[in-house]
């Protein structure tokens, strides 16, 4: 992994191996970022995807492997509970059987094949809190 600042916002490269959320969570304690938004593109070999299901109220968790086209990664980074939490979803593309398909929802883990490029943006003027949801189990944004 490489990254640079430039004004406010941080460019990560993440490279082979590397696990992207592990790898921007290393970036924001490094650089004292204790709320950010990111997204990027990449390419994957292996990518972990959780979908929420509120019959049984727990993650459905489905593991893609192989060449992966990391199509859309969109997400964000807060502070709860004396550590960083991430809410990321990524959208994948691959051939299986010869046919294009696609895959999306709750990242929980994703290691680069060849790259990933992925545009930090902290929060300025202000930090945003996680606050837990009984429900799902996760937090969403405390404003407090």
């Amino acid at each position: 992994m490489e990254y640079r600042k430039y004004d406010s916002t941080y460019y990560v490269r993440c490279d082979r191996g590397d696990e992207i959320i592990g790898r921007l969570l290393e970036v924001c304690e490094a650089e004292g970022i204790k709320s950010a938004v990111f997204s990027g593109i990449g390419g994957c070999s292996g990518a972990e995807i959780m979908t929420f299901d509120p019959e049984k109220g727990a993650f459905d968790v489905q593991r893609l492997d192989g060449m992966l086209e990391l199509v859309s990664l969109n997400g964000n980074v807060v502070t709860g509970d004396g550590g960083l939490y991430h809410h990321t979803h990524a959208l994948f593309s691959y051939q299986k059987n010869g046919e294009h398909k696609a895959s999306g929802g709750h990242l929980k883990s994703a290691v680069v094949l060849y790259t990933a490029e992925i545009e930090l943006r902290p929060v300025t003027g202000g930090v945003i809190g996680r606050k837990p949801d009984s429900e799902t189990g996760t937090g969403f944004w405390s404003f407090e």
